[in-house]
């Protein structure tokens, strides 16, 4: 099969979750002989025409330049190539700058949409870019023959709203089993004496709740914030809480080998995204054997069942803190591994993905 992803800034990856699951899924391709290509930003680090067997496509792409606009001009011209290739399948990975292209894809080429999230309830976004993206994602809907949920709430979304079946093909990640105490002294905390938060600033992601649940029980652990905090939201929250020396902003971490060891060596990690579907850096705690500490909703619970403990507001992550204890929660913590192991793993989500392109070209 001659194979094309698009909807990513490219592999190998270095910004995000599509990034991730494109190269990983690519390079299986690769290994599988069928004929693979993958968009990549024309200013990504990797300039290379081929990695690890997966042919790159460089596209133009404004977005450093004009900011979010930028996106829509980068899609259209990875579709407008597209159309010169003879794909026998195209792999989208989201929709929200794309689908208003969608009438310039390829007719011959089938193609199958990974729908991502509810990105029209973040609440970042204005009333009227609420109202594009559910327009967008209408006409991501109708444009594609296959769509893809990587969440059960998405899935049962897509039916309700479009009385579209769509497959459930989950995000994975891969079990971490190799700990390395000595990373810690790098971000100066000490092994299950400081908590961990994990996240982009945006309202939806319920930092400012977690943050304050812990200001109320007086917790004298360190909690390390990650995640870019250079917008509105994250100069909001880091002027809140200033005073509170163990809160501490540490800014984005990209480093996957560091991430992981503060995960496993955690005592508490707070997963507060509450928009969206399979959440990678859920998965990537639960392979990393931490001790969840999640909002309750449907999509955390899919995945986490009762092997978690839930908020919803300050008071709970309050409660939580002053009474979860770690070493008598090590059988969650080995049930979210095992989880991992058995149902979110990269080979068998690479083997959905391939069936799926299979049938969907009988």
């Amino acid at each position: 099969m001659k194979i094309a992803i698009l909807g990513t800034r490219g592999i190998p990856n270095n910004y995000g979750g599509f990034e991730q699951f494109a190269e990983i899924f690519a390079v299986y391709l690769a290994q599988q002989k069928h004929d693979v290509y993958v968009y990549n930003s024309h200013n990504h680090v990797f300039q290379e025409k081929n990695y690890k067997g997966v042919n790159i496509i460089h596209q133009y792409d404004p977005e450093n330049k004009i900011g979010t606009a930028g996106q829509f001009i980068y899609d259209l011209n990875c579709i407008l190539d597209s159309k010169k290739r003879n794909f026998d399948i195209i792999l989208q990975l989201g929709y929200t700058s794309s689908s208003i292209w969608s009438f310039l894809l390829p007719k011959k080429a089938v193609i199958i949409t990974n729908m991502d999230g509810l990105e029209w309830k973040r609440t970042k976004y204005s009333y009227n870019t609420q109202k594009f993206l559910k327009f967008a994602e209408k006409k991501a809907v109708k444009s594609s023959d296959y769509l893809v949920a990587d969440s059960l709430g998405i899935k049962q979304y897509l039916q309700e709203k479009y009385s579209i079946d769509a497959t459930y093909i989950a995000y994975g990640a891969e079990p971490f089993l190799k700990e390395n105490e000595e990373i810690l002294s790098l971000y100066n905390v000490e092994k299950s004496n400081y908590n961990l938060l994990i996240a982009r600033f945006e309202p939806e992601n319920n930092i400012e709740i977690i943050l304050d649940g812990i200001v109320d029980s007086k917790e004298d652990k360190d909690i390390l914030v990650v995640g870019n905090n250079n917008n509105s939201f994250g100069n909001y929250l880091k002027k809140k809480f200033n005073a509170y020396s163990n809160i501490r902003f540490t800014g984005g971490i990209y480093n996957k080998e560091h991430l992981d060891n503060l995960r496993y060596f955690s005592n508490l990690y707070f997963h507060g995204h509450s928009v969206g579907g399979t959440n990678p850096s859920l998965l990537e705690a639960m392979a990393a054997k931490a001790l969840i500490v999640a909002h309750n909703n449907k999509f955390n619970n899919a995945i986490l069942q009762e092997n978690a403990f839930y908020f919803s507001q300050a008071a709970d992550v309050k409660r939580l803190i002053e009474t979860v204890n770690r070493k008598e929660s090590n059988q969650m913590v080995q049930n979210n591994f095992d989880t991992i192991v058995q149902e979110f793993n990269w080979n068998k989500i690479n083997e959905s993905y391939l069936r799926l392109f299979e049938k969907s070209l009988q």
